[in-house]
């Protein structure tokens, strides 16, 4: 079976800067986070961090009926919509062949419904199953988003759920472009989503790594920084339409752009603590795939999550691949770790900026830590770019690499 080329011919999103990319470009462009202290965390003690980059706008949509949503947590609800929009974008929400096995889901998110684990949590911590019903594992499952995704839209092509921590929605993308390149799908539905979780900010304080800045919430995170204090939790979602480069161009859809590489591997060494050297590799394979040198690189979407080990691990990586003349710059900076929807949202954003040839800064990054790698970080006002490829990078948890290149048509 011949490869096929896989272009993205619909990208949405929802994230704490707003849900269309000019609405989101306009913050970027005038230095605003989406970063806020959360008083309903004051009710956790022992949390240190109170900080979190919430979507407090939305809800969903009134369209969408009760029996739509009764399997549907928030994280559900995101993806469904964002996914709505991407297909809306991509000229297919109608379009009757997207229901005939066609079109399939690759999408992650890090949990599933955080009301769903509360009930099975009272279950077990008070005994009693009176808060479950039918409907609670449904909500509460791993892969909840990547059902109901399909369940809405009657998808009825391959479901791969990614549940892989930070790179879930950047293998999402990554295994959707897997899937219609070796032609067992002509179009996918691929992304990530995640809700607002204290759990989640947990996770990351009894490591030590989250910022405790909560009184001053626009101040951070602030990846590469030398005065970083640790991340900054997220919540969102973004899906990206990807499709046989044929069937897009036989029904004139508008291309966004095209993949032409997805590398991804695993450190094999530790849990929780990344290996510069596999972070290298993930790229490399990324850059053999697409046939392309270092150089052709226009810029590096970073992970960049604001934590000294993460950081420098990841800048080391990238300087000893693409050298000091690379501009790389952080979303997390602005939105904080959207954990399972980052490497959705960051390649969409990706995307946008090298269609619209500028590139947002690393927001709060003033003084570059001089463990990180020489490159050269975006800041202040961002940059001007035209570039024909770019590099968007995740790292999670497991030592799970991720590296995806976009081409500009």
């Amino acid at each position: 079976m011949a490869e096929r080329r896989v272009v993205v011919t619909g990208m949405a999103g929802i994230t704490s800067l707003g849900d269309t990319y000019e609405a989101i470009e306009k913050n970027l462009r005038e230095g605003r986070s989406g970063i806020r202290r959360m008083p309903g965390w004051d009710k956790y003690p022992e949390l240190n961090t109170k900080l979190c980059g919430p979507v407090p706008y939305f809800e969903t949509p009134k369209h969408y009926s009760r029996k739509d949503t009764r399997t549907m947590s928030r994280v559900s609800v995101m993806a469904t919509r964002a996914t709505e929009l991407a297909l809306i974008d991509a000229g297919l929400k109608d379009d009757a062949e997207i229901k005939t096995g066609a079109m399939g889901v690759s999408y992650g998110s890090c949990m599933g419904g955080i009301e769903a684990l509360n009930e099975f949590a009272s279950m077990l911590g008070l005994g009693t199953s009176d808060q479950l019903n039918a409907t609670t594992y449904v909500r509460f499952m791993t892969h909840t988003a990547a059902v109901n995704i399909g369940l809405y839209f009657g998808l009825k092509g391959r479901v791969i759920p990614t549940a892989s921590a930070c790179t879930s929605g950047s293998q999402g993308v990554g295994y959707a472009y897997e899937a219609i390149k070796s032609g067992r799908q002509t179009m996918m539905v691929a992304g990530g989503a995640e809700e607002e979780c204290a759990p989640a900010a947990a996770v990351f304080d009894t490591l030590f790594a989250t910022s405790q800045k909560n009184d001053a919430p626009e101040t951070t995170p602030r990846p590469f920084d030398k005065d970083r204090d640790g991340l900054v939790i997220g919540e969102g979602a973004a899906s990206l339409i990807l499709e046989d480069y044929e069937h897009a161009k036989a029904r004139g859809a508008k291309i966004h752009c095209e993949i032409v590489a997805y590398g991804t591997n695993s450190d094999g060494k530790h849990a929780t603590q990344p290996d510069t050297q596999m972070m290298q590799v993930a790229m490399e394979l990324a850059l053999k795939e697409a046939g392309l040198a270092p150089s052709a690189i226009g810029y590096v979407s970073a992970h960049g999550t604001a934590t000294d080990t993460g950081d420098v691990a990841e800048s080391q990586a990238t300087f000893r691949l693409f050298g000091n003349r690379m501009p790389i710059s952080s979303m997390k900076s602005y939105l904080g770790h959207t954990l399972g929807a980052c490497g959705a949202i960051e390649s969409w954003l990706a995307i946008e900026m090298m269609k619209r040839k500028w590139f947002a800064p690393t927001l709060n990054l003033k003084n570059v830590d001089e463990r990180c790698g020489d490159l050269s970080y975006i800041r202040d006002g961002g940059m001007t770019l035209d570039c024909e490829y770019v590099m968007n990078n995740n790292f999670a948890f497991g030592g799970i690499n991720t590296s995806l290149i976009f081409r500009k048509l």
